[in-house]
């Protein structure tokens, strides 16, 4: 049994986080958690991976940062060995690994990736997560190619935990919830457990729309034949990608200019002087 920890030096921590992170772009379904749930996530993510390396299939929320800072911190004294962020927008590459850096966090580290071409790691992890594109529009099939590609980082033996819109009342999200479920059980893994309604997000058209945690484990004893990591280009798989009508045109998000996400952009205002008094 773990320890509690110190709420508000955690709540401290993670708002380092949030002030350097980019802004979402919700035109790639990019949706922020908000800061309670990323306390209470971290710290759950930070127990099961603990000394195992994680490799995150994306991550606007900044919660590999997260969990890795906790640790750096000591606020935990649980966590991954290693964690290395797969995404395709710069802005969150960088701002990774200028964290990283400035914080001297050692066991984090960050590579521009699109889950759309072949994994390019040969290092193999212990487990993964990825919170993606919930698959609204697709029957989750947005959600299965980033899953797909956490196990491709795992060698197809290990752990993952996927986060995905959990809405009684919503058709979509069931849908969605089985869908997933039927992908892993044909990938040869299962849902060891399973945690609903966790988390909420700064959605303004769906404000109380939640999230869970759905934990894969690879089933023992199957040994997956060679599967190599291929790009994927099954124009049904990308349909309504990104939501309604979002089909996957872009490869990278390539950050413009560096900027302190923590203060304020310098083409976001400008002054108004006083008038000089010249009497």
């Amino acid at each position: 049994m773990r320890g509690k920890i110190d709420l508000k030096e955690a709540i401290n921590a993670v708002s380092d986080v949030i002030q350097n992170r980019p802004r979402p772009l919700r035109q790639f379904d990019q949706i922020h958690m908000k800061t309670g749930d990323m306390v209470l996530q971290s710290e759950a993510v930070a127990d099961w991976a603990d000394g195992k390396r994680l490799a995150f299939i994306g991550d606007g929320d900044a919660i590999s940062v997260c969990v890795a800072y906790l640790k750096a911190r000591n606020v935990l004294d649980f966590g991954p060995s290693r964690i290395t962020v797969f995404d395709f927008d710069e802005r969150v590459v960088q701002a990774v690994m200028r964290f990283a850096d400035r914080e001297r966090i050692e066991n984090l580290d960050a590579k521009l990736y699109n889950v759309l071409d072949a994994f390019p790691s040969s290092q193999k992890y212990d487990c993964f997560y990825t919170n993606p594109p919930w698959g609204a529009s697709n029957g989750g099939a947005s959600v299965n190619v980033f899953a797909q590609r956490g196990m491709e980082a795992i060698g197809w033996q290990g752990e993952g935990m996927v986060v995905i819109a959990d809405d009684n009342e919503l058709v979509w999200p069931q849908q969605v919830l089985a869908r997933v479920q039927l992908f892993a059980l044909e990938s040869g893994f299962f849902v060891s457990k399973f945690q609903p309604k966790l988390h909420l997000y700064h959605l303004d058209d769906a404000p109380d729309l939640k999230s869970c945690n759905m934990y894969f484990k690879s089933v023992p004893g199957i040994i997956p034949s060679e599967m190599p990591s291929e790009a994927i280009t099954d124009a049904i798989r990308l349909q309504n990608f990104y939501g309604r009508s979002k089909e996957p045109r872009v490869r990278y998000v390539r950050e413009k200019k560096r900027l302190d996400y923590g203060m304020a952009h310098d083409d976001e205002y400008e002054l108004e002087f006083l008038e000089e008094n010249n009497g």
